[in-house]
């Protein structure tokens, strides 16, 4: 979310219409406040190097506890990740590394997913992860995916991660209640991509299995502008 799409009032169109909870942005590419908070409670995580990376999340409910580390100093430094902890559960806002497009950085992508892994492990709450993964999960979430089963995003490695994760007691939260394809979040820029729904699913909110119950309404937000990803609508009734 650059601060030219804060100028373009496109954030703050999203905010009016849907009112949420709580905002988890990923890649955020700022290095100061947001001008107007919009009531809520803010929380950012800038990155060392300006124009690159970071994290925010606004809030209703000011949480208990607040964290901008996760142990690993690469990811830590770009300001990839927040938790919020509250009464019953925690929320992370985590924006994974994209691993490179011949894969040369995919030591440092795993090395992240695993400390994120490590993390879930420990918590002794729920948990709702809000993430720009950049991996696409399975077959569904691409459009071509018979062409990108040994490259970045979609290579049987990284989706083998989303696995883990799932084995650890959570759940696609979009995956609870829609089983069909061609709906993805993130289009390339050019090529008319988004108008051709060409495009990967790499962006989700995985919660605790406990949760699964208690989802009443999931949708990626295609129509809001501003961005070559979509924000991802979650109901759920705590």
């Amino acid at each position: 979310m650059a601060l030219e799409v804060l100028k373009k009032n496109d954030f703050e169109n999203l905010i009016k219409n849907y009112k949420p909870d709580i905002v988890c942005v990923q890649e955020l590419k700022m290095n100061s406040e947001i001008p107007n908070n919009y009531g809520y409670y803010a929380y950012y995580n800038f990155a060392l190097s300006k124009g690159y990376s970071g994290s925010m999340i606004l809030t209703k409910e000011k949480p208990l506890n607040v964290s901008y580390n996760l142990g690993l100093p690469q990811f830590d430094s770009e300001g990839r990740f927040i938790m919020l902890e509250y009464s019953n559960f925690y929320v992370i806002s985590i924006y994974m590394p994209h691993g490179g497009r011949n894969k040369e950085n995919h030591s440092y992508k795993f090395a992240a997913i695993n400390s994120l892994l490590k993390l879930v492990q420990s918590l002794n709450k729920k948990v709702f992860i809000c993430t720009d993964f950049n991996i696409v999960h399975t077959e569904l979430d691409l459009k071509n995916y018979k062409m990108n089963y040994k490259n970045n995003m979609f290579s049987y490695e990284e989706r083998a991660k989303i696995d883990e994760l799932i084995g650890l007691g959570l759940k696609d939260s979009f995956r609870c209640l829609v089983s069909d394809g061609d709906i993805y979040s993130m289009w390339p820029n050019g090529f008319n991509a988004r108008a051709r729904n060409m495009d990967w699913r790499i962006d989700y909110i995985f919660v605790s299995e406990q949760l699964e119950s208690s989802i009443g309404k999931v949708m990626y937000l295609k129509e809001v502008l501003g961005s070559d990803h979509c924000p991802y609508l979650l109901e759920i009734d705590l």
